[in-house]
């Protein structure tokens, strides 16, 4: 398979079905900051966490890499001429969502409540941890941006939301069991 296929060149990029479109279609940019999440995430899985956090984002992975076809695919792309669907790959479900609010309940429940925000930072495997929220966020509001203007799958958006709770409840267990300071936010007063 060749790398470079010079196609793009001019500015478009095919999406599947074979439509093309400006690189700087809502429809790329979401899927390109699910990719760019990916990454962030891989950095997490690659810092020095406990195996099950790592588990969790390898399943994380997959279900991005699953979210990024879903949106690459256009609606009108989305069944073949033969009435099959385009993507032959499992679509995000009520499980995969349930499986992150699991996991989410599971670390609240091992932590101090939560009485204040808390500043970013403290570590910089925690670090890593809210800068991937805040891609799933972005990433989350692009998607949602799509869904004005395309069918977008409830469970899509529903699982960006989901993950981002997920990033910042990892980021909190993290700066816990690194022993980490959890600095609160606290505003000045006038």
């Amino acid at each position: 398979m060749k790398i470079y296929t010079k196609t793009g060149d001019k500015g478009t990029t095919a999406l599947f079905g074979g439509t093309r479109v400006p690189k700087h279609h809502i429809r790329i940019e979401s899927y390109g900051t699910i990719d760019e999440l990916n990454s962030h995430l891989g950095l997490i899985r690659d810092q020095d966490i406990d195996t099950h956090y790592k588990d969790v984002l390898i399943n994380i992975q997959d279900k991005l890499f699953t979210v990024g076809a879903i949106l690459a695919t256009p609606a009108d792309k989305a069944i073949l001429k033969n009435g099959k669907e385009r993507l032959n790959i499992p679509k995000i479900s009520s499980e995969d969502i349930e499986l992150l609010e699991k996991e989410i309940d599971c670390m609240n429940d091992a932590l101090p409540p939560m009485t204040h925000f808390v500043l970013p930072g403290g570590h910089q495997t925690v670090s890593f941890c809210h800068i991937a929220r805040c891609v799933c966020r972005r990433a989350e509001r692009l998607t949602v941006a799509l869904s004005d203007i395309e069918v977008i799958d409830d469970r899509t958006i529903m699982y960006l939301n989901r993950l981002s709770d997920y990033l910042f409840v990892l980021a909190r267990k993290l700066t816990h069991d690194l022993k980490a300071d959890e600095v609160k936010w606290i505003p000045e007063k006038e």
